[in-house]
């Protein structure tokens, strides 16, 4: 009876150990997902105001449409979960953001194409990694559902960076 009561501790403890693990996961990539996708709608919102061609202003305006509609869907999953969202860029972004808001107009649709492409692998680079280890069914189907828009973004962000003078670094 003794042996039965320990097995059943030691189960029960290792239950709870790796669903802490699997959640410890799942708020992480919840953190950084939401994280980035504000820094997406800032810097969108920054290259409608700074920036100088019209198919960057445009650009600017679907990443402002699609990363906040991406943002809330994530946010309204995390809350059910009790999972915490970022309401700020990471500092990375935010400094992204500072120097490319003491750019130029032409140079600034540069820095911004260019940060777009960059960001942009950052981020599929995440949500894939979500998609094949994620362990919470809720958000790994969340992450599947928003590849395929975030490889669409990076298309046309490569397109842009190569209009407006590619990074050659």
């Amino acid at each position: 009876m003794a042996n039965v009561l320990k097995t059943c501790a030691l189960t029960l403890f290792v239950s709870v150990a790796t669903q802490g693990a699997f959640a410890a996961q799942d708020d992480d990539f919840v953190e950084e997902a939401s994280a980035k996708g504000v820094a997406e709608v800032e810097a969108g919102k920054l290259a409608q105001e700074k920036g100088s061609a019209t198919d960057v202003k445009s650009f600017a305006e679907m990443m402002v449409q699609d990363h906040t509609a991406a943002n809330a869907k994530l946010k309204s999953i995390a809350d059910a979960k009790n999972l915490k969202v970022s309401d700020s860029a990471e500092l990375m972004d935010k400094a992204k953001a500072a120097i490319l808001e003491l750019r130029s107009a032409k140079s600034f649709d540069q820095a911004y194409a260019n940060n777009q492409v960059k960001a942009h692998e950052a981020t599929i680079a995440l949500f894939e990694k979500e998609v094949s280890e994620g362990k919470d069914a809720e958000i790994k189907a969340f992450a599947t559902e928003t590849l395929p828009k975030l490889k669409i973004h990076l298309e046309h962000a490569k397109t842009l960076s190569e209009a407006h003078g590619a990074d050659t670094n």
